[in-house]
Protein backbone atom coordinates (compact mmCIF):
# COMPACT_ATOMS: atom_id res chain seq x y z
CA UNK A 1 0.00 0.00 0.00
CA UNK A 2 1.62 3.10 -0.94
CA UNK A 3 1.58 6.53 1.20
CA UNK A 4 -0.99 8.40 -0.52
CA UNK A 5 -3.41 5.94 -0.19
CA UNK A 6 -2.75 5.24 3.23
CA UNK A 7 -3.19 9.24 4.10
CA UNK A 8 -6.88 8.59 2.57
CA UNK A 9 -7.60 5.33 4.88
CA UNK A 10 -5.92 8.11 7.69
CA UNK A 11 -8.07 10.67 6.81
CA UNK A 12 -11.49 8.81 6.53
CA UNK A 13 -10.72 6.47 9.76
CA UNK A 14 -10.78 10.09 11.59
CA UNK A 15 -13.83 11.19 10.18
CA UNK A 16 -15.68 8.33 10.48
CA UNK A 17 -14.86 8.03 14.08
CA UNK A 18 -15.47 11.89 14.40
CA UNK A 19 -18.78 11.85 12.90
CA UNK A 20 -20.23 8.51 15.23
CA UNK A 21 -18.60 11.00 18.40
CA UNK A 22 -20.75 13.82 17.60
CA UNK A 23 -23.83 11.53 17.41
CA UNK A 24 -23.34 9.71 20.20
CA UNK A 25 -26.19 11.38 22.38
CA UNK A 26 -26.31 8.50 25.02
CA UNK A 27 -23.19 9.90 26.25
CA UNK A 28 -21.57 6.16 26.47
CA UNK A 29 -18.50 6.72 24.35
CA UNK A 30 -15.48 6.40 26.69
CA UNK A 31 -12.16 7.91 25.15
CA UNK A 32 -9.73 5.47 24.71
CA UNK A 33 -6.98 5.64 27.33
CA UNK A 34 -3.93 3.41 28.06
CA UNK A 35 -5.22 2.74 31.67
CA UNK A 36 -8.75 1.42 29.87
CA UNK A 37 -6.60 -0.96 27.72
CA UNK A 38 -4.68 -2.01 30.48
CA UNK A 39 -7.95 -2.71 32.44
CA UNK A 40 -9.88 -4.22 29.32
CA UNK A 41 -6.81 -6.87 29.21
CA UNK A 42 -6.40 -7.33 32.62
CA UNK A 43 -10.50 -8.38 32.72
CA UNK A 44 -9.57 -10.71 29.87
CA UNK A 45 -7.29 -12.25 31.63
CA UNK A 46 -9.79 -12.71 34.46
CA UNK A 47 -12.49 -13.79 32.18
CA UNK A 48 -9.95 -16.46 30.58
CA UNK A 49 -8.93 -17.09 34.35
CA UNK A 50 -13.16 -18.17 35.13
CA UNK A 51 -13.09 -15.06 37.51
CA UNK A 52 -15.42 -13.14 35.99
CA UNK A 53 -18.28 -14.52 33.93
CA UNK A 54 -18.12 -13.94 29.97
CA UNK A 55 -20.19 -11.41 29.17
CA UNK A 56 -21.37 -12.31 25.52
CA UNK A 57 -22.24 -16.13 27.02
CA UNK A 58 -23.23 -15.07 30.51
CA UNK A 59 -20.77 -18.42 31.35
CA UNK A 60 -17.58 -18.77 33.12
CA UNK A 61 -15.18 -21.06 31.40
CA UNK A 62 -10.82 -21.31 31.67
CA UNK A 63 -8.73 -21.24 29.61
CA UNK A 64 -5.96 -21.15 30.89
CA UNK A 65 -3.45 -20.60 27.70
CA UNK A 66 -5.38 -17.74 26.63
CA UNK A 67 -5.11 -16.23 30.79
CA UNK A 68 -1.45 -16.69 30.26
CA UNK A 69 -1.20 -15.40 27.23
CA UNK A 70 -2.70 -12.16 28.44
CA UNK A 71 -0.40 -11.80 31.14
CA UNK A 72 2.61 -12.50 28.71
CA UNK A 73 0.69 -9.79 26.78
CA UNK A 74 0.61 -7.07 30.05
CA UNK A 75 4.12 -8.28 30.52
CA UNK A 76 5.44 -7.04 26.84
CA UNK A 77 3.34 -3.96 27.54
CA UNK A 78 5.47 -3.17 30.94
CA UNK A 79 8.71 -3.52 28.81
CA UNK A 80 7.58 -1.71 26.13
CA UNK A 81 6.29 1.54 27.82
CA UNK A 82 8.68 1.84 31.18
CA UNK A 83 10.19 4.88 29.78
CA UNK A 84 7.11 6.20 28.56
CA UNK A 85 4.70 5.98 31.46
CA UNK A 86 3.15 8.04 34.36
CA UNK A 87 3.07 6.62 37.77
CA UNK A 88 -0.20 5.72 37.99
CA UNK A 89 -0.24 3.55 35.28
CA UNK A 90 2.83 2.02 36.16
CA UNK A 91 1.01 1.21 39.43
CA UNK A 92 -2.08 0.15 37.66
CA UNK A 93 0.06 -2.29 35.39
CA UNK A 94 2.44 -3.12 38.40
CA UNK A 95 -0.67 -4.41 40.42
CA UNK A 96 -2.83 -5.91 37.59
CA UNK A 97 -0.18 -7.99 36.69
CA UNK A 98 0.83 -8.64 40.43
CA UNK A 99 -2.83 -9.53 41.23
CA UNK A 100 -3.36 -12.00 37.86
CA UNK A 101 0.06 -13.60 38.51
CA UNK A 102 -1.35 -14.74 41.93
CA UNK A 103 -5.09 -15.33 40.69
CA UNK A 104 -3.20 -17.64 37.79
CA UNK A 105 -1.07 -19.62 40.34
CA UNK A 106 -4.78 -19.90 42.73
CA UNK A 107 -7.14 -21.44 40.27
CA UNK A 108 -4.56 -24.26 38.04
CA UNK A 109 -3.67 -25.60 41.95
Amino acid sequence: MDDVARIRINKEWKDEINQEKSQTETGNYHQPTFSIFLSSLSMQAMIAMGKLENPLTKKTTRNYSQARFLIETLEIVKEKTKSNINAQEKKLLNESLTNLKLIYLEVKK
